[in-house]
């Protein structure tokens, strides 16, 4: 079968490789679509500490089955599916306790461990879900939704809550619409109209581009001086933690979601003052997987709004190159296997 594998970083070909083994309880699935992770991006561009090369990257993705054994699932040959592509070992003080998403001997596809970016896969059973009629590409966006549902999971939030997500990439438009399930007041902050003009599309009741206007004088005219019950961090910088610290209410709840990659330097007194609850995200569960099918299968949530552009195979360098260099006008793109 073939195969898109980084070889080195800045390096991708498309390679001859044996079809993969199928295991007791696992099925082999045929690629449909896989999306391009900011994960992906940072192994080709070789930023990603966890990946050694050569890596087929992919964890965004949908499949047919090919082969399957009797389950309960109702899952048979010619579904279309998606999968939960982070690997757990079953035996960590997490595991134990049910905290699977953020196993200590995490291995998710595409970085710790090949990913789809190939013909075909063979995936455990139990990490299948039905694709509930949508189509390929519509299951190849699951997965970074879930991250996002995972993350809006973390925190309480109320019907009467406003919250503010500051960054509308792809993950940042996701836990608004997740958001959107709970409350209804949202504001949506970042630096370029574009983004918060899907924001927009997507329903925030009101966006702020913090390039041109004060995101601190902004929070006490929209929140009358109370701050933000509700802040989601979907960028990982610095800057950005600390609008959500400064922009919180009282009491209130923050969720990173962004992997940051600097340090944030300030005084941690305002977090006693403030009585803030901080919540880290990883990964997501099978839950939020199952919730989020369903939620695109009502026609609750129009996720192809989010993509970009769709690829071939054969043209992956092409993707890549795109999203290393996007100015932040491209959201999610999408790789067509086969």
């Amino acid at each position: 079968m073939k195969a898109i594998v980084i070889d080195t970083p800045n390096k991708i070909e498309i390679k001859d490789i044996p079809m993969p083994e199928v295991k007791e309880n696992e099925a082999l699935l045929k690629v449909k679509c896989v999306g391009i992770c900011g994960a992906d991006v940072a192994s080709y561009t070789g930023n990603q500490p966890f990946t050694t090369y050569p890596r087929i990257p992919g964890h965004e993705f949908s499949a047919e089955i090919v082969t399957i054994p009797e389950n309960d699932k109702g899952l048979k040959v010619g579904d279309i599916v998606t999968c939960n592509p982070y690997f757990n070992c079953g035996e960590c003080y997490s595991c134990e306790r049910g905290f699977v998403n953020c196993c200590t001997d995490n291995q998710t596809m595409g970085v710790q461990r090949d990913g789809a970016f190939c013909e075909y896969i063979a995936m455990p059973v139990e990490r299948i879900f039905p694709g509930m009629g949508l189509s390929a590409e519509e299951l190849a966006l699951i997965e970074p939704f879930s991250i996002s549902q995972h993350a809006v999971s973390r925190a309480t939030i109320k019907e009467s809550d406003t919250v503010l997500v500051v960054g509308a990439g792809p993950i940042g438009l996701f836990a608004l619409i997740a958001a959107k399930q709970k409350c209804k007041k949202i504001v949506v902050a970042d630096i370029l109209d574009n983004r918060l003009a899907l924001a927009k599309e997507y329903g925030a009741d009101a966006v702020v581009n913090t390039k041109k206007q004060s995101l601190e004088e902004f929070t006490k005219e929209f929140t009358e001086g109370r701050g933000f019950d509700v802040c989601i961090e979907a960028c990982g910088a610095p800057e950005t933690f600390l609008n959500c610290i400064e922009c919180a209410a009282f009491a209130a709840n923050i969720i990173l979601i962004g992997n940051g990659k600097r340090e944030t330097n300030f005084v941690h007194s305002i977090i006693l003052k403030k009585e803030l609850n901080i919540h880290g995200s990883r990964n997501a569960l099978n839950a939020d997987f199952i919730n989020n099918i369903n939620l695109v299968s009502d026609k609750k949530a129009d996720v192809m709004k989010m993509v970009s552009g769709i690829y071939d195979m054969e043209n992956a360098t092409d993707a890549f190159e795109a999203l290393k260099n996007n100015d932040g006008t491209l959201a999610k793109i999408l790789i067509k296997i086969g």
